[in-house]
């Protein structure tokens, strides 16, 4: 990579512009309409721009020929400066691996049939969630080049997935097996202070202002790797106060870089699961300790509006699965009075 950024700082224009995708664009006007040629190198990238620019080589398949592989290559790449490095990584796994049976139909061709065939046969051994977000990258992807073909597929019927959060009791038992460890700093931003685990491993330690943490970025997987970028969405920019606990944590925490949680995400992940596995506990995920912290403010009865700006949501969605979760444990004792008021009610009725 530092070999190309090299080659590309030497070529004249139209100068190379590595995208957060990876690959590189050359801009070229050919009669007073802006062409984009995208390439995995730079040199090549330039080269086939001053191709384009003399008349040499076409600028771009028309889009009717386009293959629906192809016109979702074209899609991503549209997309690669404005979209998230994780989800422009999921939009690619997708490509390779998802509705295969249609990529090489040509987008004249495609049919609704065709499609409907295609999602059955992946509904064999893909999870419904997995289906849907490949039907949604097709359905952008066709209505950016073939508007007037609207999807009506019968997909999967959603799976109900049900929400882990581990008990007060369980997170008493963790947290004391965490104190003096590397490990007690991310359980407790995760727990206490309710960061997401892409949070967490993009802290800074100039995110640290005074006793007030800034949660402005986060660390995430790309098509390149690992990524910093900003928050999942505009509320996730946060400043929330950091607890003398967790502040004298931090201020003994090693500095070893720039970062301040040096952990792997799978790291963390299998740490976590092993802990719960050693006392016993369901194989909670890391990230189900943020729902702990919806769950507590719930139970002390937070506003909606204060538990969404603590958490960094941008809707109630996520509240509500915790809220339901955490009424789930009520539920017998709401069943007892309800069954004693009625008993009690009834039973003078029908004897009076």
């Amino acid at each position: 990579m530092k070999k190309q950024r090299e080659v590309a700082a030497k070529l004249s224009r139209p100068r190379p512009v590595e995208l957060p995708s990876g690959k590189w664009r050359c801009q070229v006007m050919v009669a007073g309409k802006r062409i984009d040629v995208i390439e995995d190198d730079p040199a090549v990238a330039h080269a086939k721009a001053l191709a384009v620019k003399a008349g040499l080589l076409e600028e771009t398949k028309p889009v009717k020929e386009l293959t629906v592989g192809e016109a979702i290559d074209r899609y991503i790449e549209s997309k690669d400066a404005v979209l998230s490095p994780s989800t422009v990584l999921g939009y690619k796994r997708i490509r390779d691996n998802a509705l295969q049976e249609i990529m090489s139909v040509r987008l004249s061709d495609l049919s609704q049939e065709r499609v409907q065939k295609a999602v059955n046969a992946m509904a064999k051994n893909r999870s419904p969630k997995y289906i849907r977000n490949a039907h949604c990258l097709l359905s952008a992807t066709l209505a950016a080049y073939k508007p007037d073909m609207v999807l009506r597929t019968t997909l999967p019927q959603k799976e109900k997935k049900e929400i882990q959060i581990p008990t007060i009791e369980e997170i008493r038992v963790l947290a004391e097996q965490s104190v003096g460890t590397r490990f007690e700093l991310p359980f407790l931003l995760a727990v206490w202070m309710g960061l997401r685990t892409s949070e967490i491993r993009g802290l800074t330690w100039d995110c640290i202002e005074g006793d007030v943490l800034h949660i402005k970025q986060a660390l995430v997987y790309g098509p390149n790797g690992e990524e910093m970028k900003g928050t999942k969405t505009y509320s996730g920019n946060r400043k929330i106060r950091i607890p003398p606990y967790i502040s004298e944590l931090l201020n003994a925490y090693p500095h070893n870089g720039d970062r301040v949680v040096s952990y792997g995400r799978g790291t963390l992940y299998d740490h976590f699961a092993r802990m719960c596995e050693h006392n016993g506990f369901p194989r909670y995920r890391f990230h189900d300790l943020r729902h702990v912290q919806a769950s507590v403010m719930l139970a002390l009865g937070v506003p909606d509006k204060y538990a969404m700006e603590r958490m960094g949501h941008a809707s109630t969605n996520m509240l509500k699965n915790v809220y339901q979760h955490t009424m789930r444990s009520k539920s017998e004792e709401v069943a007892d009075m309800v069954d004693d008021f009625f008993s009690q009610n009834l039973h003078m009725n029908l004897h009076t």
